[in-house]
């Protein structure tokens, strides 16, 4: 019996994705676990509460609903063993996202068929003394407000590179590049491509292009001034001293991403960033729909499957 975990947004209501899966799991004799804290929230029979270090040490493969927070957190508890993730959209742009809440039935109908793959993903190794973070997406070393810019040193293979005066310094995987990196002006990197970029956020000196090194080069951030903080995948990680030294190495297949068979989830993923671009919130954009277009997305049941782009 596959032992299957799930992985849930900490506030959404999930509880109408979870019962999908756990119909889906009594079906298939799947048996499925949660960290307690999820499992109390779902509100399902059928998921068993576990330790989370259980659930990580024994799943077969993870379902992750929620955004790419969720996912990214799901990827980050089996990095010791990577087992396949599924990611299922129950956020607003969910970029890492392979379904989203109204595919689920149908993804899971194509896992108990064979209709999937998977794909590797690496992840940044972030180490600073006795510490260490793993980050799918992006390590950020971020100004904190009333505490100076970002001043640091890049090192590049043990021979120094330049200094970085900035707003934000941030280090990217090829996956994380649209995330906070293309906010900072940086470059959209294939996924399929493994490598590091290193972006500042409004510099205003020193090193003011992205950088991208290859994975078998490690790099040193020395902090110079200021007293950032480091975030990791946008999880706060604690704050850094004038001559504290960050290195980062990049870990190869550090994880799993399930693909369905016939997704669409890369054609949404450049629309949702062709939508990022634009001035308006998601209420304003579908103001811009056809009146007949709107009319069935206000009719249809929430989840409903309405045959729209997104």
């Amino acid at each position: 019996m596959a032992r299957i975990g799930l992985v849930l947004h900490p506030t959404r209501d999930v509880t109408a994705a979870v019962s999908q899966v756990a119909d889906w799991a009594r079906d298939g004799a799947a048996e499925l676990v949660a960290a307690t804290g999820d499992a109390r929230r779902a509100g399902v029979d059928g998921v068993v509460p576990v330790p989370e270090e259980v659930l990580a040490d024994t799943c077969d493969g993870i379902i992750a609903m929620g955004g790419d927070g969720t996912i990214l957190g799901a990827m980050r508890l089996v990095s010791a063993r990577p087992v396949p993730v599924l990611g299922v959209n129950l956020g607003h742009l969910g970029f890492l996202a392979e379904v989203e809440a109204r595919e689920l039935r149908t993804a899971l109908t194509a896992m108990a068929e064979g209709r999937v793959t998977t794909e590797s993903r690496g992840c940044l190794v972030v180490r600073h003394r006795d510490w260490e973070w793993l980050a799918f997406n992006d390590a950020v070393l971020a100004r904190v407000p009333g505490e100076g810019m970002v001043s640091a040193t890049l090192s590049v293979g043990g021979q120094p590179y330049g200094h970085l005066r900035c707003d934000a310094v941030i280090v990217a995987t090829a996956m994380g590049s649209t995330a906070y990196n293309y906010a900072a002006g940086g470059p959209v990197v294939s996924p399929g491509i493994e490598g590091v970029l290193v972006t500042p956020a409004a510099p205003m000196s020193g090193i003011s292009r992205s950088v991208l090194l290859a994975p078998s080069e490690p790099l040193r951030l020395t902090i110079s001034a200021g007293n950032p903080a480091m975030e990791f995948d946008g999880v706060l990680g604690g704050r850094l001293q004038p001559g504290d030294e960050v290195e980062v190495t990049y870990r190869a297949r550090a994880g799993q991403l399930v693909r369905i068979e016939g997704s669409r989830s890369a054609a949404r993923s450049r629309v949702k960033l062709s939508l990022v671009d634009l001035p308006y919130l998601p209420g304003e954009l579908l103001e811009l729909l056809p009146a007949e277009q709107r009319a069935r997305l206000a009719a249809a049941p929430d989840g409903a499957d309405t045959d729209d782009a997104g």
